[in-house]
């Protein structure tokens, strides 16, 4: 068990959280949630003891192992990737060099033989003799293949290391487990196997993550972040998103009420108070007016952009037609011979274990990226949008957010320009800011601005929930499912694909795979999955 006491944390004048008190149980998975910049990331470096809380204590049962994930991805260059995953277990670890060191001595004694004895008992009781097949099975259920389990953690990339990061944490089941957005950087197969470890874990678990599917498939508990304070609710992220809008809908209903009373009594007060007659009438009234008081319903913290993708025409029958494309980079075979047609109105997701494919695909069709061989052709009723997963050279300029989208808007009103942004949830001074100083979200947010203002009747989409809160995430989600032309769209969020898309197609090295299905009618298509090993997709 792991509780809060009166935690704060200030930065100056602003204040992410105060006086939380919470209790986390064996055998549940709290999911945080909140706007960014609420803490969450904050809270969990708090607890494995990375920062100091302004005030406040934590308690957590005597003897209790708590495992992070680290996000160091370097800190570890030195060592083997089998070895670096044991390390998860301090303890344990320890007493595997200290044994490797003693058998080592030259000139080995009795007290060396009487430590070494403890030791192994103590290792034995840690479950040693299994660390390395516990940890080869976490490495090859997150996607590392055996063949790199030996070699040192500077040859990998940065995905692999990611990866090895997270079979570290959760190697030996921890008593405490922390989590920050584990789903970074892991393919659908990954993803679906920490689901099915995390909704098997005994012990207690707390995550942040921005993927809805993931939050869904494993939590038993959700912590709001929100009004500078935390709320603890019982069961998944959908279950808390419906119920927290029932709650404020009831809470405005019964405000409502409130709020007719009091305008009858100041009409009343306003009517008679000048009335010598029912002056004593009136002032009794008004006693009754100060003693009622209106619920303290904070509207929430989160905002939600307003994205909505509207063709300024309607596109013909014929969208796009492509030809035995293939695309080999540095060597590596991305796709080959690939060949379909899109239809008015299919949304399309692209999938596939690399995604260096599904954006060289884009790139191509976008006209960034010459084949190795193929063709393709656009319809000639057609415009294409296309956010591109690396947005950088868009925002290399000093001019402000009004200047920048100006250039992008056949409307060059500065009231049109500024109400478009306020979609976009930048409003007042913020307008003015710099494009070249914007975060990464703020990006993503102008390049939806962009597109919408672009009236595209196909849209091209690489990794757009990148940077993204739930809110913003969530409001991506709506716009594309009312979006009345055509979509292509790369995403690692289970929940936009499965909402959005009615057809799938998966790039392979040795071929591809086109089908009219929803994303979970195609993961669970039993003939789909057959032809996805002959493929090696899986």
């Amino acid at each position: 068990m792991i509780i809060t006491q009166g935690l704060a944390l200030r930065f100056g004048k602003r204040v992410l959280f105060e006086d939380v008190n919470l209790k986390f149980t064996e055998g549940n998975c709290y999911g945080l949630i909140g706007a960014n910049g609420a803490g969450k990331s904050t809270f969990l470096k708090i607890l494995s003891g990375e920062i100091e809380p302004s005030s406040g204590d934590i308690v957590i049962d005597k003897g209790q192992r708590l495992a992070v994930l680290k996000q160091d991805q370097y800190a570890f260059d030195e060592y083997e990737v089998l070895k670096t995953v044991i390390m998860g277990h301090k303890r344990l670890y320890d007493i595997m060099v200290e044994k490797d060191e003693l058998y080592a001595k030259p000139d080995f004694s009795d007290e060396d033989g009487m430590k070494a004895s403890e030791l192994e008992g103590e290792f034995a009781e840690l479950n040693g003799w299994e660390a390395e097949t516990e940890a080869a099975r976490l490495l090859a259920g997150l996607g590392i293949p055996v063949e790199l389990h030996d070699k040192k953690m500077a040859e990998l990339s940065g995905k692999e290391k990611v990866r090895v990061l997270l079979a570290q944490a959760l190697f030996g089941t921890p008593d405490i487990l922390l989590l920050d957005e584990p789903t970074n950087n892991l393919d659908y197969n990954s993803i679906a196997w920490l689901e099915d470890f995390l909704a098997s874990f005994p012990n207690i678990v707390l995550v942040v993550s921005h993927d809805r599917h993931f939050l869904n498939q494993v939590c038993t508990h959700i912590a709001d972040f929100d009004f500078g304070s935390v709320q603890i609710y019982v069961g998944n992220y959908d279950f808390w998103q419906e119920s927290s809008q029932m709650a404020l809908q009831m809470a405005k209903d019964a405000n409502k009420k409130k709020e007719d009373k009091i305008k009858e009594l100041q009409t009343f007060i306003q009517r008679f108070s000048a009335n010598a007659s029912k002056s004593k009438q009136a002032t009794s009234r008004k006693r009754l007016l100060d003693k009622i008081e209106l619920d303290d319903i904070k509207p929430s913290t989160r905002r939600y952009p307003y994205i909505n993708f509207k063709p300024d025409r309607e596109a013909g029958d014929e969208i796009l037609f492509v030809t035995d494309l293939s695309k080999t980079i540095d060597g590596e075979v991305l796709f080959k011979d690939l060949s379909f047609t899109l239809a008015k109105g299919d949304k399309v997701a692209l999938v596939g274990g690399n995604g260096q494919a599904q954006t060289a695909l884009m790139q191509i069709l976008m006209g960034e990226m010459e084949p190795d061989s193929g063709e393709f052709k656009w319809g000639v009723t057609t415009s294409q949008a296309y956010f591109p997963k690396d947005n950088s050279k868009y925002f290399t300029a000093e001019d402000n957010l009004v200047d920048w989208l100006r250039q992008y808007s056949t409307n060059q009103e500065e009231t049109f320009l500024r109400g478009f942004l306020g979609r976009m949830l930048f409003s007042g001074e913020e307008t003015q800011k710099a494009s070249n100083v914007l975060s990464g979200g703020e990006k993503v947010r102008c390049m939806f601005a962009k597109m919408m203002l672009s009236g595209a009747n196909v849209l091209l989409l690489d990794e757009p929930t990148n940077h993204l809160d739930l809110e913003s995430i969530t409001s991506l989600n709506n716009g594309l499912k009312d979006y009345t032309g055509t979509l292509l769209l790369r995403s690692n969020d289970h929940q936009l694909l499965s909402t959005v898309c009615d057809r799938i197609i998966e790039l392979t090295p040795n071929g591809y795979i086109d089908r009219k299905y929803n994303y979970d009618e195609y993961l669970a298509h039993p003939e789909i999955n057959e032809l996805r090993k002959e493929l090696g997709a899986i």
